[in-house]
């Protein structure tokens, strides 16, 4: 499995739609992953260190985690079927729960754990964006981040149905 970690939200016009990407620590590889509002509000505010006044549902995942007395350790996507991604949750007392990437990348935001990618979902859905020498497992670069701007206005979940769906 290929490390990822989360570089960024981008909300997307026309539809408005909210964008998470994932880039491997060690390559060139990105998954974009078209994710719902409230999801992509979780994991920014995340992000940007803003505690809500009360508790958010992924707030909610992590007290319950503790109260239990489980660690989340990793995030596994694990499938994509039809342009649709899939991810399981990992927990120390051995549990695996399948979940919706975005609802499992806003809790191990939350808590630190792993996020990792299978090889064949980052083979499928992987898009190659070289880093500039020296840069890897660094912030994206302003070159980038607009290259990756460039590629969304271009870009729909249709064209991650795969060759399965042609």
């Amino acid at each position: 499995m290929g490390e990822m970690r989360v570089v960024g939200i981008r909300v997307e016009a026309p539809q408005n739609q909210p964008v998470l990407l994932l880039k491997e620590t060690q390559g060139s590889r990105y998954l974009a992953i078209w994710i719902g509002q409230s999801e992509a509000a979780s994991i920014a505010l995340q992000q940007r260190g803003i505690e809500p006044p009360r508790p958010l549902t992924h707030d909610l995942i992590v007290n319950l985690c503790a109260a239990f007395d489980q660690d989340l350790t990793q995030v596994r996507i694990v499938d994509m079927q039809e342009g649709t991604f899939y991810a399981e949750m990992v927990f120390s007392g051995g549990a695996v729960v399948s979940a919706r990437p975005s609802d499992a990348i806003a809790v191990a935001i939350r808590v630190g754990a792993e996020i990792v990618a299978s090889e064949e979902v980052l083979a499928d859905a992987g898009l190659e964006m070289p880093d500039e020498e020296g840069t890897s497992g660094e912030e994206p670069s302003e070159e980038d981040l607009e290259a990756f701007r460039e590629f969304l206005d271009h870009v729909s979940p249709e064209d991650f149905l795969g060759p399965e769906s042609s």
